[in-house]
């Protein structure tokens, strides 16, 4: 007799679809922002292996949106901590707006958001996490898209780097919305 699935089982044995609680590269870990932390960072405690200059504002206003108890399977598209595996130093932060959901075609899709403390950039960090979450969404049919000031220089480059190459327009704040096609 086979055991009955557990949680994080569907019926058919295979795991229940979603992204790894840690996603990792060679130089970077990308563990999600767990609720403690969250609270943590809009208190304005800190960690000792966050960088001096993280959270940032930006970071802060993501972590308010971390829910201590969120639907099952909908936290792993949440927010993830930016960590270097070389030093364990926090430099920043990567995540999506929650699960995906279906756009106008029907196609699954999530927004995402990044960014890094000053001393982390241009060392190729922002484009490694990104294309290490991008490699996760392909995986799940999922497609991503971005919001970013037409001025933000720094991730216009990241978001072309990764292949967002559709314009949809612009948000409500003048933002320009880029859209990553989902690989062939």
């Amino acid at each position: 007799m086979s055991p009955l699935p557990g949680p994080d089982q569907p019926a058919t044995g295979l795991p229940a679809p979603g992204l790894p609680d840690v996603v990792a590269t060679s130089r970077l870990r990308l563990p999600l922002v767990s609720p403690e932390d969250a609270e943590g960072m809009l208190a304005g405690r800190r960690r000792v292996s966050w960088h001096p200059d993280y959270p940032s504002r930006a970071d802060q206003d993501a972590a308010a949106m971390v829910r201590r108890t969120a639907p099952e399977g909908d936290a792993c598209w949440g927010m993830r901590h930016l960590v270097r595996a070389g030093d364990g130093t926090t430099v920043g932060s990567i995540g999506f707006f929650g699960p995906p959901e279906p756009a106008d075609d029907e196609v699954p899709e999530v927004e995402v958001r990044f960014g890094l403390v000053p001393d982390a950039r241009g060392h190729g960090a922002a484009t490694e996490a990104l294309s290490a979450l991008l490699a996760q969404t392909d995986r799940l049919g999922t497609r991503v898209r971005a919001g970013v000031a037409p001025t933000d220089a720094r991730a216009l480059k990241v978001l072309a780097r990764c292949g967002f190459t559709q314009l949809r327009g612009a948000g409500l704040e003048g933002e320009l919305v880029m859209v990553r096609p989902l690989p062939a």
